[in-house]
């Protein structure tokens, strides 16, 4: 807390935290708490906007790297880390808790397991989970990142780590960054070859979700799959 031109003092945001709770603080408040200082020109408030404005929005620091961070003027190599650190928390809060196995039971089940990951994501990633026989995830894996591609999503590579898993099914999830998840003429094509890739080696594809922001199709419920 600091006063300027002998005015009342101006509270900071760890000051407002600790008076208000988290949930009151904007989005550059609740940044600037992370980052702890700014620099010797510039304010953390001013520096958490500057970050903020850079990537997009907070939503736009789901998928920054580290890289992309430390480019922002004021952001050097430690701050990046807490930034990434901070973000990865929280994908991490909002999945099921280690040794709890979320069940797909449908593909609301499998949307609501990726959705708060994947809804804001700049990139498109192609995510598979790993199902037992009663169909609970045992694991997932990012295939890739970028635009789908089945030279780049090639079954080989969907289906290796979920042959050594012993995974009885498996689930293909990505992502739209534009927010529709209508599927392409690419998401069809990759998805017959996923389907028919596991029909030989008896590992069942229960279903291709594309998701949007907040929204959701199912590739087995247009006949894609099963």
């Amino acid at each position: 807390m600091h006063a300027e031109n002998g005015s009342r003092p101006i509270e900071g945001p760890r000051e407002r935290l600790r008076r208000l709770g988290p949930q009151a603080l904007r989005d550059d408040e609740l940044l600037a708490v992370v980052m702890q200082t700014g620099t010797r020109h510039v304010p953390v408030y001013a520096l958490a906007e500057r970050v903020l404005s850079s990537v997009g929005g907070l939503p736009g620091l789901l998928d920054a790297p580290v890289e992309e961070l430390t480019s922002i003027a004021g952001i050097g190599t430690a701050k990046a880390l807490q930034l990434a650190a901070a973000v990865e928390l929280g994908r991490r809060i909002v999945r099921k808790p280690a040794g709890e196995r979320w069940p797909i039971r449908s593909a609301e089940d499998a949307a609501e397991y990726v959705m708060d990951r994947l809804r804001y994501l700049k990139k498109e990633h192609f995510l598979t989970l790993h199902l037992d026989t009663k169909h609970c995830v045992i694991g997932e894996e990012v295939v890739s990142v970028g635009s789908l591609d089945s030279s780049i999503v090639h079954p080989r590579e969907i289906f290796k780590l979920a042959v050594r898993r012993s995974a009885s099914a498996i689930l293909c999830v990505h992502n739209h960054p534009s927010g529709d998840p209508t599927p392409s003429p690419e998401d069809l094509m990759v998805t017959r070859r996923l389907c028919e890739a596991g029909r030989i080696l008896g590992i069942d594809v229960l279903d291709h979700i594309v998701v949007g922001d907040g929204r959701f199709v199912s590739l087995k419920a247009m006949g894609y799959c099963g």
